[in-house]
Parts: structure tokens; C-alpha cells; sequence
């Protein structure tokens, strides 16, 4: 990966508030912020439970319709 690509990466990361940029001079440091990854981390576990409920709801409904259904006479 070139510097110009790595350099890009890190903008887009510090745009986003993930990390935090100091200098000093010609050297960079990088540091992590962590919270803001907590936060989604925290949004996509409501949502994961919350269509993993759904789904489980329409599961159960699907089987009483199939349970519904008369069943073929054979002949």
C-alpha cells in the first residue's frame, strides 16, 4: 500500500472521529477513539436482536399457516 493510499485512510478514519491526529514536528501519532465504535457496536446489537425477534416471529407464523393447510388426499 503506497503512502498517498495509507495517508487517505487516515483522513477518512479522522473525519469520522475514530482516531485523533497529533504532530510533532514530522512525526504523526495516531490515537484510537474508541467511543464512537462502542456506540455503533451498541446500535447494530439492538438491531440484530430486533430483526433476529421479527424473523423468529415470522417463522412461527409460517408454520401455523402451513399447519392450517389441509392436507392432500391421496389417491
Amino acid at each position: 500500500m503506497s503512502l498517498p493510499a495509507i495517508s487517505k485512510h487516515l483522513k477518512v478514519l479522522e473525519k469520522a472521529g475514530l482516531i485523533c491526529r497529533r504532530r510533532n514536528g514530522r512525526v504523526h501519532r495516531m490515537k484510537l477513539e474508541a467511543a464512537p465504535m462502542r456506540e455503533a457496536s451498541q446500535w447494530i446489537e439492538e438491531y440484530r436482536r430486533f430483526w433476529e425477534e421479527s424473523f423468529d416471529r415470522l417463522g412461527e407464523y409460517l408454520k401455523e399457516l402451513q399447519a392450517k393447510e389441509p392436507k392432500p388426499e391421496k389417491s
